[in-house]
């Protein structure tokens, strides 16, 4: 059960990134989306968990790897931004939220199976 402080950091820490990766598919990224998912902080705000959704999903490893690959400057930025409201930047570790993969192949079974009602 997470604090209401946690809690606090978290939804900070996951608009920053939703604006970090919003400026990024503008800029580099053209027609790939990007959402944070979810972030969960620890009791001692050392570690930041990001859970990161990628679409379209056939480009989502390797953008996925860049971004883990990328890591460090991803703490860097939130440095910055956030100097004035967190005292300790939390190491970050990134996810791949396929929840929404899951879903989808999940809709299309079922649809498949309504329409093929033998299979």
């Amino acid at each position: 059960m997470s604090t209401t402080r946690q809690e606090k950091v978290a939804n900070l820490l996951q608009q920053e990134f939703a604006k970090i990766f919003q400026k990024q598919s503008k800029d580099l990224l053209k027609g790939i989306l990007i959402t944070v998912t979810e972030v969960r902080v620890t009791v001692d705000f050392s570690i930041a968990k990001i859970y990161l959704s990628i679409f379209p999903t056939d480009h989502g490893e390797a953008i996925f790897k860049e971004i883990q690959a990328q890591k460090s400057d991803y703490r860097k930025k939130l440095g910055l931004q956030l100097k004035n409201q967190l005292r300790i930047i939390p190491d970050l570790i990134f996810y791949l939220d396929e929840t929404f993969e899951k879903m989808d192949k999940i809709q299309q079974d079922l649809d498949g199976k309504a329409h093929n009602p033998i299979a």
